[in-house]
């Protein structure tokens, strides 16, 4: 595999975007997620696909262009890492709720492999969730489709879809963070 066409893949495709309510370049969460894939004994394939985790739910491409340019095992990764149905554009994504109880459905079904990227994913968010909210404070929240009790729900099924797909020491970190949002949000209905 190789991580600088999926790197500059990843660039065109997401082009200028910033991560949400910041102007923090968007492939910064690329790269990081494909850092902590390999940190985790990620393989190089399971880097690709942390590089282009995001490329169907967030931009035009789709999971065959994907898997055009990068092989079906990365596109495979991709597909379970993505939340949206295929029909789904950005900006015209299904309600977060109805997105995120299938994609919470569909984790129970995902091979380790995927899991891994899913787990790394949801581990930068995470820090840099809870990060930002002890910086600012409950300001950041504003940033979100969801109120604070449906990201904690959410948070819960994650962890349950994830335990003993993920090891145990990204796990045991996920949990924490996951506690620690808790705590922060506690008392914030949205």
């Amino acid at each position: 595999m190789d991580l600088s066409s999926a790197l500059a893949f990843a660039l065109a495709a997401h082009g200028g975007q910033t991560r949400k309510g910041s102007s923090v370049p968007y492939v910064s969460h690329l790269l990081q997620v494909s850092g902590l894939v390999l940190e985790h004994a990620g393989d190089a394939e399971q880097a690709c696909a942390a590089l282009l985790h995001d490329v169907v739910e967030d931009t035009p491409v789709t999971l065959a262009q994907v898997a055009e340019a990068f092989g079906a095992g990365v596109a495979s990764i991709v597909r379970d890492c993505t939340d949206t149905h295929e029909d789904d554009a950005p900006g015209t994504k299904r309600p977060w709720l109805e997105r995120k109880r299938r994609y919470v459905a569909q984790l129970a079904q995902v091979p380790v492999r995927s899991a891994l990227v899913v787990g790394c994913d949801k581990l930068h968010n995470m820090r840099s969730l809870v990060g930002d909210l002890e910086r600012v404070g409950p300001a950041v929240l504003s940033r979100f489709n969801a109120p604070p009790e449906a990201q904690r729900w959410l948070h819960g099924e994650l962890l349950g879809a994830l335990n003993e797909k993920v090891p145990g020491h990204l796990h045991a970190e996920l949990r924490a963070l996951s506690e620690r949002y808790a705590a922060l949000t506690a008392g914030h209905a949205g």
